[in-house]
Parts: structure tokens; sequence; C-alpha cells
């Protein structure tokens, strides 16, 4: 049995939980949270044992092999350096950190305690992305040479997920004293994984400029100053030398939560979309260029990242994305917030 502390009690700890719940020979044996009321709901809700106030108490009880780092993005670093020191495997939510440094030390700390880390890169569980790197990977569209790609929501246009103006989850999210980043901390980290993986390789050099635009009277609801960024745009070249641009958004009106990528290289091209929590891959090549037609092509189903993290664990899989991935994106982001701080053109990564 593999026994699982999950820290932070949120809405996200509900997915982890019932994931996990459908792996056998996997228990969640505890949780821990400082709000109170949310570690008491989630204890009872997924019939949990044990519950702590903080990280220290449910190291201090010990009975367990593995985290699920479930916390917000600034506090993942402060919740992480104990566990790994403890040997604990980790899965962590992304960002893996909140800059470069915090992220490379969880990284070299989890490389030294030879345990299974991982970043939750949700869409590393899409069949369609996974399909298309392998493509990639296979010279299907021979050498890469330009690429676009998006991440698109819509919450702070209408409530589908919530009201963003009275929900605490959802305003720690625009807030840089709350610990956000903004969207491009939020889902600009998932884009960029996204497309990195697909093009089978790493960011090279990033320009950026973001934005925040007015939302409320003075840019402030009840103790939360509305000034992470809320748009993203980047300019992007890539260790292939494949040029492209990548951006994201909470104000794609129309758009609940869509990915889109497309990949152009001197062979073909593959356009990737998940929409409606579908998956959708197609491909143009060979023959087919010189009509410009585009051909579906069948994804069939991957493991979940919670499947591969536990397979990890009993040395049946690799644990990929690691945590040294994790830093290694971290980078591009303080990268791309250097860039739109100076208003310069490119920064090297």
């Amino acid at each position: 049995m593999i026994r699982l502390l999950v820290v932070g009690t949120g809405g996200m700890a509900d997915t982890h939980a019932n994931a996990f719940a459908a792996i056998e020979g996997v228990s969640i044996v505890a949780g821990v949270d400082t709000n109170p009321e949310n570690l008491r709901n989630f204890t009872k809700n997924h019939n949990i044992a044990h519950g702590f106030a903080t990280i220290q108490e449910a190291l201090a009880w010990g009975d367990f092999d593995a985290v699920c780092n479930v916390t917000p993005d600034a506090v993942h670093h402060r919740v992480a350096m104990p566990c790994l020191a403890a040997g604990k495997h980790m899965l962590c939510e992304k960002p893996l950190a909140t800059s470069h440094a915090d992220a490379s030390e969880m990284a070299q700390a989890a490389a030294a305690a030879g345990i299974v880390n991982m970043v939750n890169f949700t869409y590393r569980n899409s069949p369609a992305l996974m399909k298309a790197a392998e493509i990639v990977a296979a010279d299907g569209i021979g050498d890469m040479r330009h690429f676009e790609g998006s991440y698109l929501q819509s919450w702070l246009t209408q409530p589908a997920w919530g009201d963003w103006r009275t929900e605490d989850q959802w305003l720690w999210r625009l807030s840089k004293g709350h610990g956000s980043h903004g969207v491009l901390g939020d889902v600009g980290i998932h884009i960029l994984d996204f497309a990195t993986y697909a093009a089978g390789a790493n960011v090279a050099r990033v320009s950026c400029r973001l934005a925040t635009f007015p939302k409320a009277p003075d840019d402030r609801i009840g103790n939360y100053r509305l000034d992470a960024n809320d748009s993203a745009m980047m300019h992007v070249t890539l260790t292939n030398g494949a040029a492209g641009v990548i951006h994201a958004s909470r104000f794609a009106s129309g758009h609940l939560n869509d990915l889109h990528l497309r990949l152009f290289g001197t062979k073909g091209g593959l356009i990737v979309t998940h929409t409606h929590g579908k998956d959708h891959l197609q491909m143009c090549a060979g023959d087919d260029l010189i009509t410009g037609t585009w051909v579906d092509i069948e994804t069939p189903p991957v493991p979940t990242i919670f499947e591969r993290f536990i397979a990890a664990i009993r040395g049946k899989g690799d644990s990929r994305p690691s945590f040294a991935h994790g830093a290694d994106l971290q980078r591009v982001l303080d990268a791309a917030v250097t860039s739109d701080t100076n208003q310069s053109t490119d920064q090297v990564v």
C-alpha cells in the first residue's frame, strides 16, 4: 500500500483525492491545511482519518510515503523542502515555485534525496499532445520551423466556474500579494510545457509583454489588490531553431478552458486542440501538403499523471515531468517577467 499525504485541501485537492482513490493499492491517509474548515471538509468528504494544521506536525507523525503538494504557488517551496529532506516522494502542482532560485533548490533537493519527484502539468494527460510529440520525435513533420500556442480562459467575463469577485479561490489568482504570478504563472506555464513537449525542444530565447486590466474600483476587492497579469504574449525561439508565439489570457470571451497548438515543419504540420475537455489531433503531410488537406489522427488513451506517479514510486515507470523540468520552465517565466519589466525585446534563457 502506498500512503499519500495531501497538503493543501482546497478545490484541486479533491481532484487529487478522486484520482488516487481510483488506483488500486493507494490510500490517502492524511491531509494538511492551515484552514481548519477546509481541512475538516476534505477529510470528511474523502473518509481520511488524520488531519494536521502544519507540515511539521505531519512529518512528526510520519506514517506516509508520498506527498501531494497542492498548496498555493508561493507555498510550494516552503512545504516541499522539509518533505524532501525526510525522503518523501512528491507530486507538486504547477508552477513548481514562484522563482527559478526556489524551483532549482527544490529540484536539487529532490535529486539528492533520490525520490520520485513530478510536477502536475495536467495536459501531459492529453492523448493528442502525447501523439503529436511522438510524431515529431519520429521526424514525421521534418525539421521544426514555426509554432503557435495559446491557452484561453474566460472566467473574468462569465460565471461558469463561480463568481471571481466574491470567491477567494479565484481572487488570490489575481493578486501578487497573495502569491499569484498571474495568468503567466497559472496557465502560461501549461501552454509553455504543452508547446515545448510536443516540439521536442526547450526555450532558448523569449520576449514577453504582460497586461493587467481594470477589474474593480481602485483595482481592489477586500484584502485582494488585483495587480497580477491577466494576459501574456510571448515570442519564443526554441533550442531546435523553431520560432513562434505563445499567448494566454483570462479575458478570452467564448473560451472556457481551451488549448491550441500548431506545429509546422519542413515535411508537414500538426494541429493539437483541447477544448471542452476533448482532444483533437490533425496532420498535414506528404501529398496532402499540395492540397492543404488536414487528416484526423487517432489518439489512443494515455495514463494520467496520477497513475504515472504511482507507477514511478513502484519502479514501473519514469518520473517525468520532473522537478528539474519544472525549474527549467520557471527560468523561462522569470526571463519573461524580466523582458516585460525592462521592455526588452529578448531574453536568453
